[in-house]
C-alpha cells in the first residue's frame, strides 16, 4: 500500500473529518525542498478522499513569525523591522530597500509560490496565521495557555532538555514600535497581556487581536485544536527526540486538543550539495523546477519516494530517468498477479498509488499528462527541430500525433525548450546530428563499420522511411553482414552524434531526411 494510502487508513480508526495541514515561513524565496512538505500533506489528503473519507487540506502560513534577522538579499533599512511580524513588515523591492507598505513581506514571498502550487495540482485553503491572531481565534488558547504557563514551561524543559529564560512567557506581546524582542511580561488580567518594552515604554497587549502571539510550540500544538489538525508531515528537524513535535503532542493535550500522530519526512537535497536552504542560498525554486518538467513528473518524485527517505533532486539525467519510469508504469500499469510474493505484491501497490497521487488533477487519466509522446523523444524533437510546428508536423507523420496538439502537449514541449536552453540541462543529453564524416570517428568504427555501413545504406534504397522501417534494416543488416547489433547502434552512433550512446537509432535517423543520412554515412566509405 502507499504510503499516502497508508495513513489515510490510520486516519480513518481515528473517526470525523479529515484535515491535512502543512505550514510555511515566508521570510525569503521558497525552494523545491518546500514541496515534499506541501504535496506530502496534500497527497495524504487526496488518498483520505479516494478512501471515502471526509477530507480537507489546508496550508497555514506563518505570516505571524517575525524577521529574524537582515538576510542576504535584503538592505540594511531592515535592521529597524526584526522582531517584527512579516505581514506587518513593507515587501522588499529590486533593491532589497523597504517598499511603500502595498505589499507586505509574507505576500511578496509567498504569492509567486501559490502559483507554483496551483500549476503543481495544489489547491489548499490558505489560512494566515496573522489573520487568526487578528480574529481572536487564538485568545481561548493563548488564555489557557497563560493559565498552564507553569505546565508548559516543565514540558518543554524536561522534554526538549533545554532551560528556558526566566522571563520565558507564553505569549510574545508587540512592543510600542511594533517588533517582540525585548519585552517584558509584567502582568496578565484577561484579556490584556500587560508588558515594558526595550526601549522604557509601558503597553498591554490584547490576547484578541494581533498584538502578540504565541511561542512556536506552543503555537503549533493551539493550531492544531483552532483548525482540527488531524495529520500534518513536518521534517525531521521537528521530528526529532526532543524537538517541536515532542512537545507539541503533550501541549495540546494540555490546552484540550487531540493532536495529530506524529509524521516526519526526509529533506530533498541538490545532488552531490546536501539539503536545500533558503539562508545559505542552496536552492532551486519551484517555478524553475515547473519551467523544465511537467507537474506529474515533480508530483511523481515526490510520490515514489518513502517519506522517511531523503530525495536527491538533480536536474540533469536523473530527470529523464524519473520522466522514463513514470512513462513506463503509465504505459503498462503494474497489475497483482498469481504466485506474487508479498513484497511483490506490496511494490505493485505502491506503484499504482504514486502513478494515481501523481496527476495534476485528481482522478485524471495518467496517459493524458504523457500525450502519447515520451519525454526522451520530445526532448530530442525539441533539440533538432527549430519550430514547434516542425515538431509537431514530425509527431504527425511518426504517428505520435492526430491533429492538433493538445495544451498539455503545447506545455511539455514549451518547458522542454526552457530546460534544453538553460544550464540545467545535462550534456549527456544534448543531441547534435554531425553533418560530416570525421576521421577520428572513422578510425574508431574501422573496417567493421564501414562494412556495417555499405550494407545499411543498400538496405535503406528502397526500405520505407519511418521508424519501424528503418529499425528492421538496421537489425536485418547487423545480421546479414555479421555485425553484432549492439556494435551496430554503437557504430550509428559515432557517425551521428560522435559518441556512443543516443535516442534510439532508428528514431534520430528517421528524423533526417533519407539523402541526408544517407549522405553523412557514405562519406565513411567512399571518397
Amino acid at each position: 500500500m502507499h504510503w499516502a494510502d497508508h495513513t489515510a487508513q490510520r486516519l480513518s480508526n481515528r473517526g470525523g473529518p479529515q484535515v491535512s495541514c502543512s505550514g510555511i515561513t515566508p521570510s525569503g524565496e521558497f525552494h523545491v525542498g518546500h514541496l515534499r512538505e506541501i504535496l506530502s500533506a496534500e497527497m495524504i489528503h487526496r488518498a483520505c478522499l479516494d478512501a471515502g473519507l471526509e477530507s480537507e487540506y489546508v496550508f497555514i502560513v506563518d505570516s505571524m513569525d517575525p524577521l529574524r534577522r537582515v538576510y542576504d538579499f535584503l538592505s540594511d533599512s531592515y535592521e529597524r523591522y526584526i522582531g517584527h511580524p512579516l505581514a506587518y513588515i513593507p515587501a522588499p523591492g529590486p533593491d532589497g530597500e523597504p517598499g511603500d507598505g502595498s505589499n507586505s513581506y509574507a505576500e511578496h514571498f509567498l504569492n509567486p509560490f501559490l502559483e507554483s502550487l496551483e500549476e503543481i495540482g495544489v489547491s489548499p485553503r490558505v489560512i494566515m496565521n496573522h489573520e487568526t491572531y487578528e480574529s481572536g481565534g487564538f485568545a481561548e488558547s493563548i488564555d489557557r495557555s497563560i493559565s498552564m504557563k507553569v505546565e508548559i514551561r516543565e514540558l518543554i524543559e524536561s522534554i526538549s532538555g533545554r532551560e528556558l529564560d526566566d522571563g520565558w512567557f507564553p505569549y510574545n506581546p508587540r512592543d510600542s514600535k511594533g517588533s517582540m524582542d525585548g519585552v517584558t511580561v509584567t502582568g496578565y488580567e484577561k484579556p490584556f497581556v500587560h508588558w515594558i518594552d526595550s526601549h522604557g515604554v509601558e503597553g498591554r497587549s490584547d490576547i484578541r487581536g494581533g498584538d502578540g502571539k504565541l511561542p512556536w510550540r506552543v503555537d503549533w500544538a493551539a493550531r492544531w485544536i483552532i483548525h482540527g489538525v488531524t495529520c500534518e508531515p513536518a521534517g525531521k528537524d521537528h521530528g526529532a527526540a526532543g524537538g517541536s513535535y515532542d512537545t507539541g503532542i503533550p501541549i495540546c493535550r494540555l490546552l484540550g486538543g487531540k493532536p495529530p500522530d506524529k509524521m516526519t519526512y526526509e529533506w530533498i537535497q541538490l545532488k552531490g550539495m546536501g539539503a536545500m536552504s533558503s539562508s545559505s542560498g542552496l536552492t532551486i525554486g519551484p517555478m524553475e523546477a515547473l519551467e523544465l518538467v511537467p507537474p506529474e513528473i515533480m508530483r511523481y518524485i515526490i510520490a515514489r519516494s518513502k517519506m522517511g527517505r531523503h530525495i536527491e533532486f538533480d536536474t540533469g539525467s536523473s530527470l529523464f530517468q524519473a520522466a522514463e519510469e513514470y512513462e513506463r508504469l503509465v504505459a503498462e500499469p503494474p497489475e497483482e498477479e498469481d504466485g506474487m510474493s508479498k513484497r511483490q505484491r506490496v511494490a505493485v501497490r505502491t506503484q499504482k498509488g504514486a502513478i494515481r497521487l501523481s496527476q495534476s488533477v485528481r482522478g485524471s487519466e495518467p496517459s493524458e499528462s504523457i500525450g502519447g509522446v515520451s519525454f526522451s523523444h520530445l526532448s530530442m524533437l525539441a533539440q533538432i527541430k527549430k519550430s514547434d510546428e516542425v515538431v509537431w508536423d514530425s509527431l504527425r507523420k511518426s504517428g505520435h500525433l492526430e491533429g492538433d496538439p493538445s495544451t498539455s502537449l503545447i506545455g511539455r514541449l514549451a518547458k522542454m525548450r526552457s530546460w534544453i536552453g538553460g544550464s540545467h540541462f545535462p550534456e549527456d543529453g544534448r543531441v547534435r546530428i554531425l553533418t560530416e564524416a570525421r576521421d577520428e570517428v572513422r578510425e574508431e568504427i574501422g573496417q567493421e563499420g564501414v562494412v556495417f555501413l555499405e550494407g545499411l545504406c543498400l538496405a535503406l534504397e528502397d526500405g520505407g522511411w519511418d521508424y519501424e522501417s528503418i529499425g528492421a534494416c538496421i537489425r536485418e543488416t547487423a545480421d546479414k553482414v555479421g555485425t553484432p547489433r549492439r556494435m551496430g547502434y554503437t557504430i550509428l552512433y559515432r557517425i551521428l552524434l560522435g559518441r556512443d550512446y543516443g535516442p534510439k537509432a532508428s528514431t534520430l535517423i528517421g528524423e533526417m531526411s533519407r539523402d541526408d543520412f544517407v549522405s553523412l554515412a557514405r562519406s565513411y566509405f567512399q571518397e
